[in-house]
């Protein structure tokens, strides 16, 4: 992701933050954590246009009523108060993708907003030849035979960053790296798929997240704000104690096979995952920098949803 890009999701974080407090302290006390998340979320939202930080203000507000008609918890009127703040990045490498984090401690409740500012991607996870994919994603060590087709492609890398060349100068990058790295990814998972039928549900919890959350997209050029519920673990959508959702979420169940794996047809650089269940994952590799380096990155987006994933489109006023 682009620093502006970084910039912007933050800001918008911000946003969504103050937002959903003032909102919800018209129905009961609410506070904000201010930690270092909050700061560093307020210094980007500093950086916008006053047109931009109007257009952000908008986008948030679309999706508050709908947030309220499926968790009523956040609105029912009770003396506790409900706590509100932007998690450190660092639960995000530990598997929590939640930005945002929305907390009673009173009945030992909580929810999470995951929050992305016109783009939908899952993650950006790497590739090298120290990063062992396979442990990180979901608990298994990669095979000593994905090393043996991986490790000469970074050696070549390697070589090429030491002459100072850029991605662009390499002769043919398409055949000489990002199919083979694609390929190698692709008989890895199918590999280990053989041997342990758990991957596909550790795979896909990786992908999203070890904790339910909402996704909270918003999608300028459309004046929509878009929410996803991701109920895995069934603990989204409580009832409040005089008040039940008006939104029902259900609960999503995880796929425990995988249907097809192999490259998307004329995409050299592109893997698409079919799961059961209606989950459907596209993996690009790309080089995130001008100049040659001995890692790559995943552009990793969710294509394709089980209909227990429910989408709500809110459209700005």
């Amino acid at each position: 992701m682009s620093d502006l890009s970084n910039n912007q999701g933050r800001a918008y974080e911000f946003v969504c933050l103050n937002a959903l407090y003032e909102e919800i302290s018209k129905f009961r006390s609410a506070q904000i954590v201010i930690n270092s998340s909050f700061h560093a979320a307020q210094k980007a939202y500093n950086t916008l246009s006053s047109v931009e930080k109007a257009l952000y203000k908008q986008s948030a507000l679309a999706m508050i009523p709908s947030i309220f008609d499926c968790e009523p918890r956040m609105i029912e009127k009770d003396d506790d108060v409900i706590q509100l703040f932007i998690q450190k990045d660092e639960a995000g490498k530990a598997g929590d993708v939640r930005d945002i984090i929305i907390v009673r401690n009173d009945i030992e409740w909580e929810i999470g907003l995951s929050i992305k500012h016109n783009h939908f991607a899952v993650k950006h996870s790497r590739l090298s030849a120290t990063i062992d994919f396979g442990e990180k994603w979901y608990g298994v060590k990669c095979s000593d035979q994905y090393w043996a087709d991986v490790n000469p492609i970074f050696e070549y890398l390697e070589e090429e960053k030491n002459k100072n060349t850029k991605f662009s100068e390499l002769p043919d990058k398409d055949n000489d790296v990002y199919k083979p790295l694609v390929q190698a990814f692709i008989n890895e998972i199918k590999r280990q798929c053989d041997i342990n039928s758990s991957i596909p549900q550790k795979l896909v919890e990786y992908l999203l997240s070890k904790f339910d959350f909402y996704k909270i997209i918003s999608i300028d050029a459309k004046k929509e704000t878009q929410i996803q519920s991701y109920n895995i673990h069934g603990t989204l959508n409580a009832p409040a104690k005089c008040i039940k959702p008006k939104i029902e979420i259900p609960i999503a169940t995880l796929p425990k096979r995988i249907i097809s794996l192999d490259f998307m047809p004329d995409r050299s650089n592109t893997a698409e995952m079919y799961l059961d269940g209606g989950w459907y994952f596209t993996f690009r590799i790309h080089n995130a920098e001008t100049f040659v380096k001995p890692s790559l990155k995943f552009d990793i987006q969710i294509a394709g949803l089980p209909i227990t994933i429910i989408t709500i489109n809110c459209i700005w006023k």
